[in-house]
């Protein structure tokens, strides 16, 4: 299937999600995170979830992170120049709703991008390879490629993989591992 038909179908599977099984598989797929063998690192970027797309409730993910005394990395997305800047999360991180309903720091202490050792992803849907279905404007796709080639890109999901995706594009950049509620795919 091409990533516009994975998009609306995933879109679509996300909503009828109840808030109760988002909750569920939310901290399942943090449960299964510990199973990942990434706890070495330190830098560790996160998204927010957006609660009006049913996306997964990270806060399970803050936790254990924070619970691992690792440093978290934030970000705020430029409509712009479709840039992403990155900051350090801290007492002081006020957060706020941008006008796409993603929440975001405010301002802080930037990270460079160099600095990150790994990136939880959000995604639509992905495929047995590695590939990925966002949302479409390549914020994160443009995020990865900036990224060592050390940064471990962690795509987290509801739902199981798909065989594979049709129309990749040479811009896309392969997940080295999917979280789902029920197993670790591992694509390196």
């Amino acid at each position: 299937m091409n990533k516009n038909d994975l998009r609306k179908q995933y879109k679509t599977l996300r909503a009828e999600l109840s808030n109760e099984q988002r909750e569920q598989k939310s901290l399942a797929i943090a449960n299964q995170l510990l199973n990942v063998v990434i706890w070495d690192k330190t830098y560790y970027h996160l998204f927010l979830s957006i609660e009006e797309q049913k996306e997964i409730d990270t806060e399970f993910i803050l936790q254990v992170l924070a619970g691992k005394d690792k440093e978290i990395v934030l970000s705020k997305s430029n409509f712009e120049n479709g840039e992403m800047t990155h900051f350090l999360l801290t007492d002081n991180t006020k957060i706020k709703k941008n006008e796409c309903n993603i929440p975001e720091p405010i301002n802080g202490l930037e990270v460079p991008v160099s600095k990150i050792d790994v990136v939880f992803v959000p995604l639509l849907a992905f495929d047995k390879k590695g590939h990925r279905v966002g949302y479409g404007k390549g914020f994160y796709d443009r995020f990865l490629s900036a990224c060592n080639r050390e940064t471990i890109k962690i795509g987290l999901s509801f739902f199981e993989a798909e065989e594979t995706i049709e129309g990749i594009n040479e811009s896309d950049v392969l997940l080295d591992y999917v979280v789902t509620p029920l197993k670790v795919y591992h694509f390196i």
